[in-house]
Protein backbone atom coordinates (compact mmCIF):
# COMPACT_ATOMS: atom_id res chain seq x y z
CA UNK A 1 0.00 0.00 0.00
CA UNK A 2 1.08 3.49 -0.22
CA UNK A 3 1.02 5.80 2.81
CA UNK A 4 1.75 9.84 1.89
CA UNK A 5 1.62 11.96 5.15
CA UNK A 6 2.12 15.55 5.24
CA UNK A 7 4.33 15.62 1.94
CA UNK A 8 5.36 18.86 0.18
CA UNK A 9 7.60 19.80 -2.43
CA UNK A 10 9.31 23.35 -3.32
CA UNK A 11 11.27 24.76 -5.69
CA UNK A 12 13.45 27.51 -4.73
CA UNK A 13 10.19 30.11 -3.68
CA UNK A 14 7.70 27.94 -5.49
CA UNK A 15 5.70 25.80 -2.99
CA UNK A 16 4.32 22.74 -6.33
CA UNK A 17 2.72 20.16 -3.45
CA UNK A 18 1.46 21.99 0.33
CA UNK A 19 0.72 19.49 2.89
CA UNK A 20 0.11 15.98 1.01
CA UNK A 21 -1.91 13.59 3.08
CA UNK A 22 -3.00 10.05 1.71
CA UNK A 23 -3.41 6.46 1.51
CA UNK A 24 -3.94 3.85 -1.09
CA UNK A 25 -4.78 0.37 0.27
CA UNK A 26 -3.80 -2.72 -1.33
CA UNK A 27 -5.41 -3.87 -4.36
CA UNK A 28 -7.03 -1.19 -4.65
CA UNK A 29 -7.16 1.35 -7.82
CA UNK A 30 -6.49 4.97 -6.36
CA UNK A 31 -6.93 8.33 -9.16
CA UNK A 32 -5.33 11.66 -8.16
CA UNK A 33 -7.66 14.40 -10.82
CA UNK A 34 -7.15 17.99 -11.30
CA UNK A 35 -6.13 20.83 -13.07
CA UNK A 36 -3.13 21.67 -15.16
CA UNK A 37 -0.48 22.72 -12.98
CA UNK A 38 -2.55 21.32 -9.50
CA UNK A 39 0.81 19.08 -8.81
CA UNK A 40 -0.46 15.81 -10.02
CA UNK A 41 3.01 14.97 -11.80
CA UNK A 42 5.39 16.00 -9.30
CA UNK A 43 3.09 13.81 -7.03
CA UNK A 44 3.94 10.70 -8.84
CA UNK A 45 7.51 11.62 -9.22
CA UNK A 46 7.84 12.09 -5.81
CA UNK A 47 6.12 8.87 -4.35
CA UNK A 48 8.95 6.83 -6.55
CA UNK A 49 11.32 9.50 -5.81
CA UNK A 50 12.52 10.35 -8.79
CA UNK A 51 11.98 13.56 -6.97
CA UNK A 52 13.35 14.19 -3.39
CA UNK A 53 10.26 16.00 -1.17
CA UNK A 54 11.40 18.41 0.46
CA UNK A 55 9.38 17.58 3.55
CA UNK A 56 6.67 14.86 4.67
CA UNK A 57 6.89 11.17 4.41
CA UNK A 58 6.17 8.43 2.23
CA UNK A 59 5.60 4.62 2.60
CA UNK A 60 5.58 2.12 0.66
CA UNK A 61 4.47 -1.39 2.03
CA UNK A 62 5.16 -0.48 5.38
CA UNK A 63 8.59 1.12 4.58
CA UNK A 64 9.49 5.10 4.66
CA UNK A 65 11.43 5.93 1.59
CA UNK A 66 12.36 9.41 2.41
CA UNK A 67 14.80 7.96 5.11
CA UNK A 68 16.54 5.50 3.16
CA UNK A 69 20.15 5.49 1.74
CA UNK A 70 20.97 5.84 -1.93
CA UNK A 71 21.73 1.84 -2.52
CA UNK A 72 18.61 1.16 0.07
CA UNK A 73 16.19 3.21 -2.03
CA UNK A 74 17.27 1.36 -5.29
CA UNK A 75 16.13 -1.51 -3.83
CA UNK A 76 12.92 -0.54 -2.77
CA UNK A 77 11.95 1.39 -5.96
CA UNK A 78 12.30 -2.00 -8.05
CA UNK A 79 8.78 -2.12 -5.94
CA UNK A 80 7.19 0.53 -7.47
CA UNK A 81 6.33 0.15 -11.57
CA UNK A 82 5.84 3.61 -12.95
CA UNK A 83 4.46 4.38 -16.91
CA UNK A 84 4.30 7.30 -18.05
CA UNK A 85 2.19 9.69 -20.33
CA UNK A 86 4.38 8.71 -23.07
CA UNK A 87 5.81 5.26 -23.40
CA UNK A 88 9.49 6.49 -23.36
CA UNK A 89 10.43 3.42 -25.38
CA UNK A 90 14.16 3.60 -26.71
CA UNK A 91 13.21 3.44 -30.44
CA UNK A 92 16.33 1.67 -31.47
CA UNK A 93 15.30 -1.40 -28.96
CA UNK A 94 12.45 -3.89 -30.44
CA UNK A 95 9.52 -4.18 -28.05
CA UNK A 96 11.28 -7.08 -25.87
CA UNK A 97 14.59 -5.38 -25.59
CA UNK A 98 12.80 -2.10 -24.56
CA UNK A 99 10.66 -4.82 -21.62
CA UNK A 100 13.94 -6.29 -21.00
CA UNK A 101 15.95 -3.40 -19.78
CA UNK A 102 14.83 -3.39 -15.99
CA UNK A 103 15.95 -7.03 -16.12
CA UNK A 104 18.93 -6.29 -17.36
CA UNK A 105 20.17 -3.55 -15.34
CA UNK A 106 19.31 -5.94 -12.47
CA UNK A 107 21.40 -8.73 -13.73
CA UNK A 108 18.61 -11.73 -14.16
CA UNK A 109 20.25 -14.28 -16.11
CA UNK A 110 19.17 -14.26 -19.93
CA UNK A 111 17.34 -17.33 -20.20
CA UNK A 112 14.66 -15.88 -17.25
CA UNK A 113 15.00 -12.28 -18.87
CA UNK A 114 13.22 -14.08 -22.38
CA UNK A 115 10.62 -15.73 -20.49
CA UNK A 116 9.99 -12.79 -17.84
CA UNK A 117 9.82 -10.42 -21.64
CA UNK A 118 7.48 -13.93 -23.04
CA UNK A 119 5.29 -13.68 -19.93
CA UNK A 120 4.66 -10.13 -19.82
CA UNK A 121 4.27 -9.15 -23.59
CA UNK A 122 1.66 -11.96 -23.48
CA UNK A 123 -0.13 -10.34 -20.92
CA UNK A 124 -0.71 -7.38 -22.70
CA UNK A 125 -1.73 -8.83 -25.51
CA UNK A 126 1.29 -7.97 -27.55
CA UNK A 127 3.97 -11.29 -27.77
CA UNK A 128 3.21 -11.50 -32.00
CA UNK A 129 4.94 -8.08 -32.06
CA UNK A 130 7.93 -8.48 -29.59
CA UNK A 131 10.51 -7.90 -32.45
CA UNK A 132 9.01 -4.67 -33.86
CA UNK A 133 10.37 -1.59 -33.32
CA UNK A 134 8.39 1.05 -31.48
CA UNK A 135 8.10 3.11 -35.19
CA UNK A 136 5.83 -0.33 -35.92
CA UNK A 137 3.89 0.16 -32.77
CA UNK A 138 0.46 2.26 -32.42
CA UNK A 139 0.30 4.90 -29.87
CA UNK A 140 -1.86 2.23 -27.69
CA UNK A 141 0.72 -0.75 -28.34
CA UNK A 142 3.41 1.50 -27.10
CA UNK A 143 1.84 2.07 -24.14
CA UNK A 144 1.24 -1.78 -23.30
CA UNK A 145 4.72 -1.99 -23.80
CA UNK A 146 5.55 0.28 -21.51
CA UNK A 147 3.08 -0.98 -19.05
CA UNK A 148 4.60 -4.65 -19.66
CA UNK A 149 8.07 -2.56 -18.69
CA UNK A 150 7.03 -1.28 -15.88
CA UNK A 151 5.80 -4.62 -14.47
CA UNK A 152 9.34 -6.03 -15.37
CA UNK A 153 10.42 -6.21 -11.94
CA UNK A 154 7.09 -7.61 -10.06
CA UNK A 155 6.28 -4.74 -8.49
CA UNK A 156 3.57 -4.36 -5.76
CA UNK A 157 2.79 -0.61 -6.61
CA UNK A 158 2.40 0.30 -10.41
CA UNK A 159 1.74 4.50 -10.84
CA UNK A 160 0.32 5.70 -14.47
CA UNK A 161 0.95 8.85 -14.98
CA UNK A 162 -1.60 9.92 -17.78
CA UNK A 163 -1.21 6.60 -19.38
CA UNK A 164 -3.95 7.73 -21.40
CA UNK A 165 -3.74 10.92 -22.27
CA UNK A 166 -3.99 11.29 -26.46
CA UNK A 167 -5.19 7.44 -27.03
CA UNK A 168 -8.14 6.51 -29.13
CA UNK A 169 -11.40 5.19 -26.91
CA UNK A 170 -10.06 1.41 -28.15
CA UNK A 171 -6.89 2.14 -26.68
CA UNK A 172 -7.68 3.82 -23.94
CA UNK A 173 -10.07 1.03 -22.94
CA UNK A 174 -7.56 -1.22 -23.76
CA UNK A 175 -5.09 -0.15 -21.03
CA UNK A 176 -7.91 0.04 -18.45
CA UNK A 177 -8.61 -3.49 -18.97
CA UNK A 178 -5.02 -4.23 -18.16
CA UNK A 179 -4.45 -1.71 -15.10
CA UNK A 180 -7.76 -3.81 -13.35
CA UNK A 181 -6.15 -7.11 -14.41
CA UNK A 182 -3.54 -5.88 -12.32
CA UNK A 183 -5.18 -5.06 -9.42
CA UNK A 184 -7.49 -8.17 -9.73
CA UNK A 185 -5.13 -11.31 -10.72
CA UNK A 186 -2.25 -9.71 -9.11
CA UNK A 187 -3.15 -7.69 -6.24
CA UNK A 188 -1.37 -4.89 -7.57
CA UNK A 189 -1.65 -1.38 -5.86
CA UNK A 190 -2.34 0.93 -8.63
CA UNK A 191 -2.18 5.10 -8.53
CA UNK A 192 -3.40 6.29 -11.58
CA UNK A 193 -2.40 10.75 -12.22
CA UNK A 194 -5.06 11.72 -14.49
CA UNK A 195 -7.51 14.40 -15.80
CA UNK A 196 -10.46 12.41 -17.51
CA UNK A 197 -13.03 11.34 -15.88
CA UNK A 198 -14.40 8.50 -17.55
CA UNK A 199 -10.70 6.92 -16.63
CA UNK A 200 -11.63 7.53 -12.93
CA UNK A 201 -15.45 6.25 -13.00
CA UNK A 202 -14.13 3.16 -15.00
CA UNK A 203 -11.18 2.01 -13.09
CA UNK A 204 -11.14 3.70 -9.64
CA UNK A 205 -11.92 2.66 -6.13
CA UNK A 206 -11.18 6.30 -4.69
CA UNK A 207 -10.21 9.63 -5.89
CA UNK A 208 -8.70 12.45 -4.61
CA UNK A 209 -8.81 15.95 -5.84
CA UNK A 210 -5.51 17.84 -5.77
CA UNK A 211 -5.55 21.53 -6.58
CA UNK A 212 -2.85 24.20 -6.10
CA UNK A 213 -0.82 21.67 -4.43
CA UNK A 214 -3.39 20.59 -2.03
CA UNK A 215 -6.05 17.55 -1.46
CA UNK A 216 -9.29 19.51 -1.44
CA UNK A 217 -11.37 16.57 -1.80
CA UNK A 218 -10.96 12.73 -1.13
CA UNK A 219 -13.32 9.75 -0.29
CA UNK A 220 -14.19 6.10 -2.52
CA UNK A 221 -15.62 7.48 -6.38
CA UNK A 222 -19.30 6.45 -4.91
CA UNK A 223 -19.09 8.16 -1.69
CA UNK A 224 -18.06 11.46 -3.60
CA UNK A 225 -20.80 11.61 -5.65
CA UNK A 226 -23.27 10.92 -3.27
CA UNK A 227 -22.46 13.04 -0.63
CA UNK A 228 -21.46 16.48 -2.19
CA UNK A 229 -22.42 18.56 -5.08
CA UNK A 230 -18.24 19.61 -5.42
CA UNK A 231 -16.39 20.30 -8.93
CA UNK A 232 -14.93 16.87 -8.29
CA UNK A 233 -18.51 15.35 -7.77
CA UNK A 234 -19.98 16.84 -10.29
CA UNK A 235 -16.77 16.30 -12.93
CA UNK A 236 -17.45 12.22 -12.01
CA UNK A 237 -21.01 12.07 -12.69
CA UNK A 238 -22.08 15.25 -15.10
CA UNK A 239 -26.16 15.77 -15.80
CA UNK A 240 -27.03 16.61 -19.26
CA UNK A 241 -28.63 20.10 -19.20
CA UNK A 242 -32.15 19.87 -18.40
CA UNK A 243 -34.85 21.06 -21.43
CA UNK A 244 -36.76 23.77 -20.93
CA UNK A 245 -39.51 23.02 -18.20
CA UNK A 246 -41.94 25.60 -18.81
CA UNK A 247 -44.07 26.47 -15.48
CA UNK A 248 -42.60 23.51 -13.45
CA UNK A 249 -40.43 24.30 -10.23
CA UNK A 250 -36.77 22.38 -11.79
CA UNK A 251 -35.23 20.29 -8.59
CA UNK A 252 -31.79 18.71 -8.65
CA UNK A 253 -31.81 15.58 -7.47
CA UNK A 254 -28.50 13.31 -6.19
CA UNK A 255 -28.88 9.86 -5.09
CA UNK A 256 -27.21 10.22 -1.28
CA UNK A 257 -27.90 6.68 -0.50
CA UNK A 258 -25.79 3.86 -1.09
CA UNK A 259 -28.90 1.84 -2.85
CA UNK A 260 -32.44 3.66 -3.67
CA UNK A 261 -35.48 1.81 -4.17
CA UNK A 262 -36.01 1.87 -8.32
CA UNK A 263 -39.57 2.53 -7.54
CA UNK A 264 -38.68 5.75 -5.62
CA UNK A 265 -40.17 8.18 -8.79
CA UNK A 266 -43.80 6.35 -8.14
CA UNK A 267 -43.37 6.62 -4.55
CA UNK A 268 -42.76 10.34 -4.50
CA UNK A 269 -45.60 11.32 -7.04
CA UNK A 270 -47.81 9.70 -4.78
CA UNK A 271 -47.09 10.77 -1.29
CA UNK A 272 -47.01 14.32 -2.78
CA UNK A 273 -50.06 13.61 -5.03
CA UNK A 274 -48.49 15.53 -7.94
CA UNK A 275 -46.22 14.39 -11.10
CA UNK A 276 -43.01 14.49 -10.57
CA UNK A 277 -41.57 15.23 -14.81
CA UNK A 278 -38.33 13.93 -15.30
CA UNK A 279 -35.98 16.57 -17.13
CA UNK A 280 -32.58 14.85 -17.17
CA UNK A 281 -31.02 12.15 -15.47
CA UNK A 282 -27.75 10.19 -14.72
CA UNK A 283 -27.72 6.84 -12.89
CA UNK A 284 -24.62 4.36 -12.52
CA UNK A 285 -23.82 1.86 -10.35
CA UNK A 286 -20.23 2.03 -9.27
CA UNK A 287 -19.39 -1.32 -7.67
CA UNK A 288 -22.71 -2.62 -5.44
CA UNK A 289 -23.55 0.90 -4.59
CA UNK A 290 -25.98 3.22 -7.31
CA UNK A 291 -25.10 6.85 -7.53
CA UNK A 292 -27.58 9.11 -9.58
CA UNK A 293 -28.44 12.47 -10.99
CA UNK A 294 -31.79 13.84 -11.81
CA UNK A 295 -33.35 17.34 -12.63
CA UNK A 296 -36.91 17.01 -12.25
CA UNK A 297 -39.92 19.14 -12.54
CA UNK A 298 -42.70 19.64 -9.98
CA UNK A 299 -45.21 21.59 -9.64
CA UNK A 300 -44.48 25.32 -8.59
CA UNK A 301 -47.57 25.35 -5.85
CA UNK A 302 -45.44 22.75 -3.83
CA UNK A 303 -43.89 22.91 -0.37
CA UNK A 304 -40.25 23.11 -0.75
CA UNK A 305 -39.36 21.43 2.92
CA UNK A 306 -42.35 18.91 2.31
CA UNK A 307 -40.63 17.59 -1.14
CA UNK A 308 -37.34 17.55 0.23
CA UNK A 309 -38.42 15.40 3.16
CA UNK A 310 -40.38 13.30 0.31
CA UNK A 311 -37.07 12.71 -1.55
CA UNK A 312 -34.55 12.32 1.68
CA UNK A 313 -37.07 9.24 3.09
CA UNK A 314 -35.96 8.00 -0.61
CA UNK A 315 -32.48 8.14 0.28
CA UNK A 316 -32.14 11.68 -2.47
CA UNK A 317 -31.70 14.77 -2.11
CA UNK A 318 -33.32 17.27 -4.04
CA UNK A 319 -32.72 21.08 -4.06
CA UNK A 320 -34.71 23.84 -5.68
CA UNK A 321 -33.08 25.33 -8.47
CA UNK A 322 -33.39 29.57 -7.64
CA UNK A 323 -34.47 31.63 -10.73
CA UNK A 324 -33.77 28.75 -13.25
CA UNK A 325 -29.67 29.21 -11.98
CA UNK A 326 -27.48 26.00 -11.76
CA UNK A 327 -25.00 27.09 -9.52
CA UNK A 328 -23.84 23.20 -9.98
CA UNK A 329 -22.16 23.72 -13.21
CA UNK A 330 -18.71 23.17 -12.76
CA UNK A 331 -16.05 20.93 -13.64
CA UNK A 332 -12.45 20.05 -13.44
CA UNK A 333 -10.42 21.49 -16.33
Amino acid sequence: MIEVSGLTKAYGPTTVLDGIDFSVGDAQIAAIVGPSGAGKSTLARCINLLERPTGGTISVNGQELTSLSRRDLRAARRQIGTVFQSASLLRRLTAAQNVALPLRYVGLAEDEQRDRVRDLLDRVGLLDRANHYPAQLSGGQRQRVGLARGLALCPSVLLSDEATSGLDPDATRSILRLLMELRDDLGVTILVITHEMDVVRTVADAVAHLDHGRIVEHGAVGDVVRRSDSALSQALLPLPPAPAEGVRRTWRLRYSAPTVDPTWLAQVSRALHSDVAVLAALVEEHGTDQVGRLTVGLDASLDERQVAATFAAQGILASPVVAGVDELERAIA
